[in-house]
């Protein structure tokens, strides 16, 4: 795995996010009420509208643009929706947010 720092867990507010700019684009990061840590490519499976705008609640994000609502976990639309926002593994040590990036 190709692990990278990309900030301090209190630099992304709880029930919000934060954007991470890669080589293959931009990933928004999740921080749930209880200090999990997830990552989605920054594109809605719907039309591309950005997640990291969207409203965190439980372990789920709310698209800004036309309301699908996304599992933090797995990246999949909530049905009746169909898609996936691909999905990133990410961890936490000492309180340090570390990403894993895709080659």
């Amino acid at each position: 795995m190709n692990w990278i720092q990309v900030g301090k867990l209190d630099d992304i507010p709880r029930q919000g996010s934060r954007i991470v700019h890669t080589a293959s684009g931009e990933i928004a990061l999740f921080r749930s009420v209880d200090d999990e840590v997830f990552a989605l490519d920054n594109r809605c499976p719907h039309k591309g509208g950005p997640l990291a705008q969207g409203i965190v609640h439980g372990k789920r994000v709310t698209c800004p643009l036309h309301s699908w609502v996304i599992e933090l976990e797995t990246g999949s639309a909530v049905a009746p929706d169909v898609g996936c926002a691909p999905r990133h593994d990410t961890k936490v040590e000492s309180g340090i947010v570390f990403l894993n990036v895709k080659a």
